[in-house]
């Protein structure tokens, strides 16, 4: 375990934390086995934190249009894009596990462009990735683009979405100088 600190802000003890905040990560915790350092990183401004895992939940625990490896997918490139050592590395494992391909989240990390995606991938990476880059240019073009290929509204909407969203995030961890935990190297490979 690294004896480097999990954030550049206050980290609160989780019985400090308001009992609905405590419950939740302690609900992370029992099925991870460890809790996540982004919670306890983030919980000690908790109205915020409620926030960010609504939306987070909102986004990336849905079963219908984009399945929840494609989801992870987007975290990762965008997140690479942003040089977001904690939602590479953590969103990485999920991707890992979630994909059962454990080669995937390292190789969309270090160059998405070369990596063995599904023609259905790269188009969302290549979208996702347009969006970190240049979201100002995206037009219907791009939009009628992303039908052509098989993708619905909702479908392109979360592709913007997540990747908005992890915009957001992976500022808050580059803030922090947020910390992956040592379990997310070894998950999924």
């Amino acid at each position: 375990m690294s004896d480097q600190p999990i954030s550049r802000f206050p980290v609160p003890e989780l019985s400090e934390l308001p009992d609905d905040i405590r419950l939740q990560i302690e609900t992370v915790q029992e099925k991870s086995g460890f809790v996540p350092n982004v919670f306890i990183a983030l919980a000690h401004r908790p109205d915020e934190f409620r926030a960010f895992m609504a939306l987070h939940d909102t986004l990336m625990d849905k079963d219908d249009g984009l399945s929840r490896a494609e989801r992870e997918l987007i975290v990762v490139a965008t997140s690479a894009v942003n040089n977001c050592m904690y939602c590479v590395i953590a969103h990485g494992a999920i991707l890992r596990i979630r994909s059962k391909r454990p080669q995937l989240a390292d190789q969309v990390a270090l160059n998405p462009w070369k990596a063995d995606l599904s023609d259905r991938e790269r188009n969302m990476v290549d979208f996702a990735l347009r969006m970190v880059n240049d979201s100002a240019s995206v037009g219907d073009d791009d939009l009628d683009e992303m039908r052509a290929h098989g993708f619905t509204d909702d479908e392109i909407w979360d592709i913007g979405a997540i990747t908005a969203f992890f915009g957001m995030s992976n500022r808050l961890a580059n803030l922090s100088a947020m910390r992956p935990n040592d379990e997310f190297y070894t998950m999924g490979r």
